[in-house]
């Protein structure tokens, strides 16, 4: 789960050396097409990997994701000039939804219910944490070493990885296994797109993270035009990054007493609350509150946001057994490309204060508890039964 992050953060230090090496001017904004177009890459392999490890099997699926990462990061360590590091980015990025749609993928083949929440909590918290941590290595590595290097790193690290992987089983089932038939796959996807709690909670999802990339793109513009506190940016954004890790890295806990779907409906419920009083505090403050009274709203929303993202993600896999696969890949497109539209509209009405975010933020919230209710049909949760044991041979 971390290949996929490491993919962004750890090449954000080196953009002014790049510029540097390809005589851009300082104020350039060509070097964003790294980031772009690994992100257009991400988006489009996520719908190849699930339905191809429905019929293959999860472990070739990954390791052809290993693969193109490997020789896309490598690519771009050799590329002579700007344009060849995007076309390598790009083929980076069709690799790296390979591990990220298989995670997904092989925890649903391994857990189900409770559990599955559990497990998804502890994978999702790996994805926050990295960008905690990668833009500090990639400054490490820039000051010793050329900016080449970070590209290398990834190398080595896909390596690794994939070489400790072999120890992974395969977690598809013989009997899910599908055909290549086209009817095979087109019944794959009326049986995602037909059952009202993976549409409900996959919606819930794309209005959530909608409100999150906004987030992501703007805040770094809110500490400096808001509150004229550039520098503290990497504080400010590494603090709230550890608190939403560790809300992730709690929720095993709260599902655990509570279940997943009761978590899922109080973190709903403390999302909406947070939000409204963050866009109250906007209106009343002019859209400039104190730093710190919005760093501890932000902290508040983030959390409910956190716990969220992993328990929903279960829910909207868990009927989804039999093509898992499949599954993964749909969820994963319509909610990445659907919220990075959504982050965007709302990007697009920044207007110097925090209230378009707030505003962002408490719409997700509301539409996100309508749909979810929505898929839960209005009836009365109750906790889900934990699975029995998984066999010694699925989990190896």
């Amino acid at each position: 789960m971390a290949l996929g992050a490491l993919g962004i953060d750890l090449m954000l230090p080196a953009f002014d050396e790049i510029r540097s090496a390809f005589d851009l001017a300082a104020d350039s904004t060509r070097v964003a097409g790294i980031v772009t177009t690994y992100m257009l890459g991400l988006a489009v392999g996520t719908l190849v990997y699930g339905p191809l490890s429905d019929r293959t099997g999860r472990r070739p699926a990954l390791y052809l994701g290993f693969l193109l990462y490997g020789v896309g990061a490598l690519g771009a360590a050799l590329a002579p000039s700007l344009s060849t590091i995007l076309v390598a980015r790009f083929l980076w990025g069709v690799g790296a939804a390979g591990p990220r749609t298989m995670v997904l993928s092989i925890i649903r083949d391994s857990y189900e219910g409770d559990e599955l929440a559990k497990r998804m909590s502890t994978v999702f918290a790996v994805f926050i944490l990295v960008p905690v941590l990668a833009p500090a290595l990639g400054a490490g590595i820039v000051a010793v070493a050329p900016w080449r290097w970070v590209f290398w790193t990834c190398v080595v690290y896909v390596g690794a990885i994939a070489l400790w992987a072999t120890r992974l089983p395969e977690t598809l089932d013989p009997a899910d296994r599908l055909e290549s038939r086209p009817s095979d796959v087109m019944r794959a996807v009326k049986t995602v797109l037909g059952n009202r709690q993976t549409i409900g909670y996959m919606l819930a999802l794309t209005v959530s993270f909608g409100a999150f990339v906004s987030y992501l793109a703007s805040s770094e513009l809110i500490l400096s035009d808001v509150f004229d506190q550039a520098e503290l940016f990497p504080v400010f954004f590494g603090a709230l990054a550890s608190v939403m890790g560790v809300a992730m890295l709690s929720n095993g806990r709260i599902v655990d007493r509570f279940g997943v779907r009761a978590t899922v409906r109080r973190a709903l419920f403390a999302y909406v609350v947070a939000a409204g009083a963050l866009v109250a505090v906007a209106a009343l403050t002019s859209g400039a509150p104190p730093l710190w009274l919005f760093v501890g709203l932000m902290a508040v929303v983030l959390t409910m946001h956190a716990l969220l993202i992993p328990n929903a993600n279960a829910l909207a896999m868990d009927p989804m057994g039999s093509v898992a696969g499949t599954a993964a890949s749909i969820i994963g497109f319509i909610s990445t490309g659907g919220g990075a539209a959504l982050g965007a509209i709302i990007d697009r009405a920044f207007n110097g204060t925090v209230t378009p975010l707030a505003l962002g933020f408490l719409l997700s919230a509301i539409s996100a508890l309508a749909l979810v209710t929505w898929a839960e049909a209005g009836r009365h949760a109750p906790r889900t039964v934990l699975p029995d044991p998984v066999s010694p041979e699925v989990l190896g």
